[in-house]
């Protein structure tokens, strides 16, 4: 193992955008073969060949750049994502509701009546039914 480590030293190695090119790949393959397509699964080769190269790529600077614009374009999807997770994760104890004055999303306990909620961001306080 420690020469495969040699081996990757001055390398870009796996980034968030090889592993999104790799990942695509295999998708664009697996609807080749449902769809019984032979073209889609040889065009599927050129996201692998991509993601490959610029995992052993030794263009570090560049390889950085291309996964920092990737990952601008892919961040709101992201954060939308985080936020779906985030409330699943807490729909059973938990109630969001918007601020009245800045609408900032808060998080409050569920059933317990009427509570007085403070909003972190713009210090308003208001009553609500829980």
């Amino acid at each position: 193992m420690k020469w495969f480590t040699k081996y990757m030293h001055g390398r870009a190695g796996g980034d968030h955008f090889s592993i999104f090119l790799l990942l695509f790949s295999v998708v664009i393959t697996l609807i080749g073969r449902i769809a019984g397509i032979s073209i889609i699964e040889i065009a599927s080769y050129i996201p692998l060949i991509f993601g490959v190269y610029r995992i052993f790529s030794k263009n570090i600077q560049k390889r950085r750049m291309e996964n920092y614009k990737f990952m601008m374009k892919v961040s709101p999807l992201y954060k939308r994502f985080h936020k779906l997770l985030t409330r699943l994760r807490f729909s059973k104890t938990h109630r969001f509701m918007p601020c009245t004055t800045c609408k900032s999303m808060l998080r409050v306990p569920k059933n317990k009546g009427k509570i007085r909620v403070t909003c972190p961001s713009c210090k308003n306080q208001f009553i609500r039914k829980t």
